[in-house]
């Protein structure tokens, strides 16, 4: 198998770095083509000995990393302790993308983008700033270079303020930006994206809004909307509403059907029953189909799992959300143990503080959400 996986709890980083090293050498070999490192807080410190001993030792083509609340590593997540998590793979060829932001006359702008691409890739793995790297923006201008291009990843988690978070990329380490490395086409990558909701009522057709003001839904108020459909709602629901209601916009419109992975999800924030609106996180548009969604630690189970149900993969990367884990579902280890059970492939990833994934083709940055990248080796097998 051309990739590996190792994780270490030991709180001494020259060890930790020694046990992890040490066990993708014996599984794959030395010179892979990428290594992707996580660290959590009490080993941030180090990271950059972290990065350069995989680099001395394993010699990958290209290393990136950063530090996280909590990491993945195999089947496990380990939260709020001391702990490195090692992913490579060997496939084919990787470029390094390294990306900053600058304010421009019309909004941010994204620089640092490879000027002459050696391959057409397959996905980008990215690693992000989230205080200093405008992901919507990079988007955008990817969206135009590369149609379609799936990018996934997270920003980073370890730091609650800007200049807090350390990334790494070939030994060099960065406090702003993003990371990342393009991949292919050696390897086929396929993305999943569990944003752990269900929609409840029926959708709606957006017939007033103002930003992120929901105004009417299908020509009528949309709070008044809300609670007509309460009126119908089970306890259940309704304690799920209460303890987090959302809105989920349909990104194919072109669909007659919509169900579970046909929505972009976002948080409902208020109403404001002066005007009968609703306020959410995310701009509305006139127009758009939208539907209200609930989550729970049983609709983020049942979705992660069946999202995963019958998926092959040689290598994974797990990007899960901060407030997912143990917080979310009472027992560790939830996220990594469903890939681990449903997929069976090394693994490694972070708690991120907003995740990187596609949904129908569109990049998006998440939030609550377990964005996965399934790595199948492209090489041919050899005959007998």
């Amino acid at each position: 198998m051309p990739f590996a996986a190792a994780l270490s709890e030991h709180p001494v980083p020259a060890q930790a770095t020694g046990e992890v090293v040490g066990q993708v050498l014996e599984a794959l070999g030395p010179s892979p083509d990428l290594a992707v490192v996580f660290v959590t807080p009490p080993q941030a410190g180090a990271l950059e000995d972290v990065a350069a001993t995989i680099g001395e030792v394993l010699r990958p083509r290209l290393a990136l990393g950063c530090a996280a609340v909590s990491v993945v590593g195999t089947d496990r997540e380990v939260e709020h302790s001391a702990a490195v998590s090692l992913w490579a793979g060997r496939f084919g060829p990787v470029e390094p993308v390294r990306l900053t932001a600058r304010r421009g006359p019309d909004g941010p702008v994204v620089e640092g983008w490879p000027v002459d691409e050696a391959f057409e890739p397959a996905a980008l793995v990215l690693l992000a700033d989230p205080f200093s790297f405008p992901a919507d923006a990079f988007y955008a201008d990817l969206a135009a270079r590369h149609p379609g291009l799936p990018v996934v990843g997270g920003n980073a988690s370890a730091a609650r303020g800007p200049g807090g978070n350390r990334l790494v990329l070939d030994g060099r380490m960065v406090t702003d930006g993003a990371v990342g490395a393009l991949v292919g086409p050696g390897v086929e990558v396929e993305t999943v994206v569990s944003q752990g909701c269900r929609p409840i009522g029926r959708p709606y057709i957006v017939t007033r809004a103002e930003r992120n003001h929901l105004l009417e839904l299908a020509g009528e108020p949309a709070l008044g909307r809300l609670i007509e459909m309460s009126r119908r709602m089970s306890e259940d629901e309704i304690d799920a509403v209460n303890a987090g209601l959302h809105l989920g916009r349909v990104i194919d419109e072109a669909k007659l059907d919509f169900t579970r992975g046909d929505f972009l999800v976002g948080g409902v924030l208020g109403a404001n029953e002066a005007s009968g609106g609703i306020v959410v996180d995310h701009m509305v548009e006139v127009g758009a189909t939208v539907q209200f969604h609930i989550r729970d630690a049983a609709t983020a189970d049942e979705d992660l799992r069946q999202l995963l149900d019958g998926r092959r993969a040689d290598g994974a990367l797990l990007f899960t959300c901060n407030g997912r884990g143990v917080q979310l579902f009472g027992d560790p280890d939830h996220d990594a143990g469903v890939l681990h059970e449903r997929v069976g492939a090394p693994a490694a990833g972070f708690f991120a503080a907003g995740e990187f994934g596609p949904v129908g083709r569109r990049n998006f940055l998440h939030s609550f959400t377990a964005s996965v990248a399934l790595f199948r080796d492209a090489a041919p097998s050899p005959t007998a």
